[in-house]
């Protein structure tokens, strides 16, 4: 692609998520996703309506009369973007990709924290970390990494979470919104690591999969080819027991996926290929608020 094409690109998905964040998922965003803490702001005399415990005894000693202190919340997050851009991500039965999917899912979480003046990163990864931006804030800072999920080009094809979730435990010291965006269509062991991170930081995974990935339709043959090991297999679409062992399999690999998360305590938002992206994450951030 073009330089001119690319901006081209990136300045139409920013236009479109910059839409739907203003419409929809702004105020949402805002009232799930808390800061870090709280800090102190200032002192001023007590009221019967506060609480004694928040006496400053302190500054109530010089002035002869009770003072409180007043805290306001510390609104600034760290959002980090773990983005799975391994060759499983290329697939596509529609007219758009799991990774364009990946890419606009990042730009609407990217603009929703920075229109909150929240810190946003990207870790890139295929079966190795290939890209590291650390959170920064600003449009121009969410320009780039938009940029970046459209253009890179991964060198390998293979797919690791376990050494990217290593990975964030090792760059992430303050703790930070992690949104991990994968198919999770990976044969390694990653819940232990995801357990881990998740205590430390809070963990979502946002899985996006291909309609044809979970089913195949009814007279359709052709031949398959796993994109990261270049294994093929040829798929005859007009066997009913082929197809319904299929089904079976892929429903109990993308179960047992979800079952792993619910064990590491790390909420899922599912995201299929072909459908709107904004009511799964809307849902999410309503059932979390209703949760907090």
């Amino acid at each position: 692609m073009l330089p001119s094409e690319l901006i081209a690109q990136v300045r139409k998905i920013e236009i479109r998520t910059r839409r739907m964040v203003d419409d929809i998922i702004g105020g949402a965003y805002h009232s799930v996703f808390k800061g870090s803490g709280i800090e102190f702001d200032e002192v001023r005399e007590y009221t019967e309506e506060d609480d004694v415990r928040n006496i400053d005894w302190n500054v109530t000693a010089r002035m002869g009369t009770p003072y409180i202190k007043k805290y306001v919340e510390e609104r600034e997050l760290n959002v980090m973007l773990l983005v799975d851009v391994s060759a499983s991500s290329a697939f596509g039965s529609g007219q758009k990709s799991k990774r364009n999917h990946a890419v606009e899912t990042a730009a609407l979480l990217a603009f929703s924290a920075i229109r909150n003046n929240d810190r946003v990163g990207l870790i890139m990864f295929s079966d190795q970390t290939e890209l590291y931006l650390p959170p920064r804030s600003g449009r121009k800072h969410g320009l780039r990494l938009i940029r970046e999920l459209m253009a890179f080009k991964p060198s390998r094809k293979g797919t690791n979470i376990d050494s990217v979730l290593q990975e964030a435990i090792r760059v992430l010291n303050k703790r930070t919104v992690i949104f991990l965006i994968s198919d999770l269509i990976d044969d390694n062991d990653f819940e232990k690591s995801l357990k881990i991170v998740n205590r430390r930081h809070d963990v979502i995974a946002v899985r996006i999969l291909d309609p044809h990935e979970l089913y195949w339709p009814a007279g359709v043959n052709i031949m398959v080819e796993d994109a990261e090991t270049g294994e093929t297999v040829a798929f005859n679409g007009r066997n009913r027991k082929i197809l319904a062992g299929f089904e079976k399999i892929s429903g109990g690999f993308h179960d047992k996926k979800r079952k792993l998360c619910d064990r590491a305590k790390v909420d899922m938002i599912d995201i299929r290929c072909g459908d709107d992206l904004v009511k799964p994450l809307v849902k999410f951030f309503n059932t979390r608020r209703r949760r907090r």
